[in-house]
């Protein structure tokens, strides 16, 4: 999820917003100000209204303290944190890696709904001390608001079910005690198709009992999380399918490379039409790697322009290029090829020079490999077919 806007930075960590967050401001604002009137009577309009947008305001603040929990303690288990993005179903942590042990897993995921609590707490106390001090109702209203939404957040993130936190925290608990990190990934994403279903289906009776429009917000939900959960089994399987290979095992050796210095006019008229490659490893003239030609990234220059334009000058530069060594392990470097720039690609460099290159399909097909060996493993010496785990 890409930030629209960004807002700034807290702790050093980026912080943004998608488009879709005015949803929950319309939501939470519209409740307010349809609900709040009967609630506490007798209190101006103007005052309704600032109300309700300061609750959804504050509710967001919530979300981004629940978010930044998780970021602050992922970064202390050494977990790179490219930013936080606010949006229509909450809040989203991106995480540039996976905890290495099953407690880094469980303290990563148990300090959202943690935050959400303690969150709760302040807003009760404070809701307690404006009565107190006879601060007016409305405020009152508020505070009781987000801490009762707080607690529904906190529990909500609880229930055992990938992406939930308490699907990684379940995923923490499975892995601790069977020793399979991704056989427990692969258990918690289940469990999340399961209750993401389960939502769709409550919210699908809620409408059919004209109960109220609610019932489309629950099936939102339940599609994402089902959506996402589903992502994450694949991306499980496919991480044990690579388990204990190198990246040797996957990467094509001694790609056909290109000097920085041919014009980008040579390149497209001479080169790319009688190869069948669509990404080259630009290179200066010791062999040393400057960075990789994508077919893409031709479109950003002018024709016009070609003939004066050497490719080192158009390729993406080394520091957008993921670069890894060929005994790296390859389930571990995954991450790093998916947060790049070049579409999962990425360059095999070894004391210097560059000795392979290692693309989605590779990966793909020595996955799919793997994976057909594995199941047919498991048909001669369990009786068992495909089904894992």
């Amino acid at each position: 999820m890409t930030a629209t806007v960004t807002l700034g930075r807290i702790a050093g960590i980026r912080v943004g917003v998608h488009w879709s967050v005015l949803g929950i401001v319309a939501i939470l604002a519209g409740l307010g100000i349809a609900r709040w009137p009967d609630a506490i009577p007798g209190q101006p309009t103007a005052a309704y209204v600032v109300a309700a947008l300061a609750g959804a305001a504050l509710f967001l603040a919530s979300l981004l303290a629940h978010e930044l929990a998780h970021a602050l303690v992922a970064r202390r288990h050494g977990i790179p944190v490219d930013g936080i993005t606010l949006w229509l179903l909450g809040g989203v942590a991106r995480l540039r890696g996976e905890a290495s042990t099953p407690a880094a897993e469980f303290r990563i995921a148990a300090v959202g709904p943690l935050a959400s609590v303690v969150v709760a707490a302040v807003c009760g106390v404070l809701a307690w001390v404006s009565v107190l001090v006879a601060l007016p109702p409305l405020v009152f209203a508020v505070l009781a608001f987000l801490s009762l939404i707080n607690v529904v957040l906190a529990l909500f993130n609880l229930v055992p079910a990938a992406p939930l936190d308490g699907g990684r925290i379940l995923r923490s608990l499975l892995w601790a005690w069977r020793g399979d990190r991704y056989r427990a990934a692969v258990a918690s994403a289940r469990a999340g198709k399961v209750f993401g279903l389960a939502l769709i289906a409550l919210g699908g009776v809620w409408l059919l009992a004209a109960a109220g429009a609610n019932g489309i917000w629950w099936i939102l939900i339940g599609l994402f999380i089902v959506l996402v959960a589903s992502v994450e089994e694949h991306q499980a399987r496919t991480f044990a399918a690579l388990s204990g290979l190198r990246v040797r095992d996957a990467m094509t050796p001694n790609p056909e490379r290109v000097d920085g210095a041919t014009s980008l006019a040579a390149f497209v008229d001479d080169l790319a039409p009688t190869r069948k490659h669509s990404a080259y490893p630009v290179v200066d003239p010791t062999g040393r790697p400057l960075g990789l030609m994508t077919l893409d990234r031709v479109g950003s220059v002018r024709r016009e322009r070609w003939p004066s334009t050497p490719l080192d000058a158009v390729a993406h530069a080394m520091t957008a290029v993921p670069t890894v060594g060929p005994d790296d392990e390859l389930a571990e470097v995954l991450p790093r090829l998916q947060d790049g720039r070049t579409d999962g690609r990425g360059l095999v460099v070894e004391g210097g020079g560059l000795v392979g290159i290692i693309t989605p399909s590779d990966i793909s097909r020595i996955a799919t490999l793997r994976g057909l060996s594995r199941s047919k493993s498991a048909g001669l010496f369990t009786g068992r077919g495909a089904g894992w785990p």
